[in-house]
């Protein structure tokens, strides 16, 4: 079973594909905030299209919104979210979606944990020497969760 798991942000988005407890591929998509939003959406179109067709992910676990305080950034955040759910509807993936305490909660046990204590966890379990960006290893955590969660709900 192939997981893809996105950290969709309009700077950065992060991506992960794992195979049960053996992580395939990582990386981020950088756009330049100096660039028009919609060339900046059209990049994270084409580039996470381009991952669904060189890795053939079953399924898909992107992190769910939670912002507070900044409309702006949620707004920015969503325009990415949106263009990665359309990606996955064409590419006809399933696609299940967890809270930023969820995925923190199923990699370290705590849905408190600090960027840097996810980081550190998704290396270890995976047994990945180099250091992650923290957007890639976000996005692994949230595969991590979804194979969990597949796991504990017998999906």
């Amino acid at each position: 079973m192939i997981i893809i798991g996105i950290d969709p942000g309009l700077a950065k988005t992060g991506f992960g594909i794992i195979d049960g407890a053996r992580c395939i591929r990582y990386g981020v998509i950088d756009t330049p905030p100096d660039t028009p939003i919609q060339n900046r959406l059209q990049t994270i179109f084409c580039e996470i299209k381009a991952v669904f067709d060189a890795y053939e992910p079953d399924e898909l676990a992107v992190e769910r919104l939670f912002f507070s305080r900044n409309v702006t950034s949620a707004i920015e955040v969503s325009h990415a979210r949106g263009v990665i759910l359309l990606a996955a509807s064409e590419y006809g993936l399933d696609v299940y979606d967890y809270t930023p305490n969820q995925v923190k909660q199923a990699v370290t046990g705590s849905g408190r944990a600090d960027k840097k204590h996810v980081q550190k966890m998704v290396m270890a379990l995976l047994a990945i020497d180099e250091i992650m960006p923290a957007d890639a290893a976000d996005a692994v955590a949230v595969a991590l969760c979804h194979a969990n969660a597949r796991l504990l709900q017998n999906l």
